[in-house]
């Protein structure tokens, strides 16, 4: 639901690298860190992670963490980057994406993201059984 309407081009294993261009599905588990060290391992510079509640953590590429309400934006604004919650209250979703695409921008060309500014870059590499 997430890749929109674009056909999937690949689905590559787990901890391999993206090959093929256009939309490729990852093969993984989909814990919020194992998955973003997954992603960086296929090769992703930028990772966009939605979140309702704030997880604190940053994967080995620059994570984004995107707000969806702007109740946690104002909790945890050494967490968050991006606040999404105005298009509750009428911001148009096109407005949303234009300022999204700006800070994506911004921090393809070396602006820190709120986990990088506190130094949080951490790993989680896929087991059997449980992951903390």
């Amino acid at each position: 639901m997430k890749g929109g309407t674009a056909p999937i081009m690949d689905v590559i294993g787990y901890g391999d690298a993206v090959v093929t261009k256009g939309l490729n599905m990852l093969y993984g588990p989909g814990n919020d860190l194992v998955s973003a060290t997954a992603m960086t391992a296929a090769g992703a510079h930028l990772i966009l992670f939605t979140t309702g509640r704030g997880t604190p953590f940053g994967a080995p590429a620059p994570t984004l963490k995107l707000s969806t309400n702007s109740r946690l934006a104002e909790n945890k604004k050494g967490w968050i980057d991006f606040d999404a919650g105005p298009i509750v209250e009428g911001e148009s979703i096109d407005d949303a994406a234009k300022r999204l695409l700006q800070l994506v921008i911004e921090v393809a060309n070396g602006k820190e993201t709120q986990t990088e500014k506190r130094g949080y870059r951490s790993i989680s590499i896929f087991k059997d059984g449980v992951v903390l």
